[in-house]
């Protein structure tokens, strides 16, 4: 399929990262921290206990759906209240689990992918999650980051997806967005507008009540291809109809 694009919106973890081995160092570390500083706590909450705490939280707090970082925080001082740890060591403890939390590796062909594309259109981050670019050192290839918790709402709402093209100054119909998730990426880059790729690194089947994505390639560095091609033949096309208006 070929189609112009204008600027790309890419989802962040497990499209850019896989996230899982991200998230088990970082609570590695966070049980580490919580065992030097604040032991009775570390006693009382395991890292199983601290899964379950967070999700029981999450469930009972609906408003911070979009808000991870908020999410960990009162995960963290209701931890340090119940085993009568200090509640000033609640930041501390959630710079560690953040710095962590951002040390992340990319897949193989990321980095590369990006700057190819972002030789080609503007980018912008467009995560649910609460990873930091400029921690984790791509924000050059990026003309932004836009988060569901500085936004308000997450994917796959259309207000998320409408807020980053306003700011990219193209329209939706302009924009492609890029990302591993059927719901939150696709159905939702679609519902709000957007071209939409699916990253499938992991050779899954599309569910069949959905319509397919404008695209779908296992790489970014697949998508960095086609955008070359798409590119090059665009050129290809305005090259010969200047040619025509010149020779007529």
């Amino acid at each position: 399929m070929n189609f112009p694009v204008r600027a790309i919106t890419l989802d962040l973890d497990d499209t850019i990262w896989p996230i899982a081995p991200v998230m088990v160092r970082a609570e590695a570390v966070l049980d580490q921290w919580l065992r030097t500083h604040a032991p009775r706590t570390a006693a009382l909450y395991p890292i199983d206990a601290v899964r379950a705490l967070r999700d029981r939280i999450a469930g009972e707090r609906p408003d911070l759906a979009h808000d991870y970082t908020t999410q960990r925080r009162l995960t963290l001082q209701h931890m340090l209240r119940e085993s009568g740890d200090d509640l000033a060591l609640a930041e501390p403890a959630f710079d560690a689990f953040f710095a962590a939390r951002c040390e992340v590796e990319h897949y193989a062909d990321s980095e590369a992918a990006l700057a190819r594309l972002a030789a080609r259109v503007p980018l912008a981050a467009l995560s649910n999650g609460n990873a930091d670019l400029k921690r984790i050192g791509l924000m050059p290839l990026f003309r932004f980051q836009l988060g569901a918790r500085e936004h308000g709402r997450a994917k796959p709402d259309a207000s998320i997806f409408h807020a980053a093209c306003a700011r990219l100054e193209f329209e939706p119909a302009q924009v492609l967005h890029v990302g591993d998730d059927i719901e939150m990426d696709v159905v939702g880059g679609r519902g709000a507008g957007l071209r939409t790729c699916w990253i499938n690194r992991e050779a899954r089947q599309w569910p069949g009540q959905h319509p397919r994505p404008d695209l779908e390639f296992s790489t970014l560095t697949e998508l960095a291809d086609w955008l070359d091609r798409t590119s090059l033949d665009r050129a290809v096309v305005d090259g010969a109809s200047r040619t025509d208006t010149t020779c007529a």
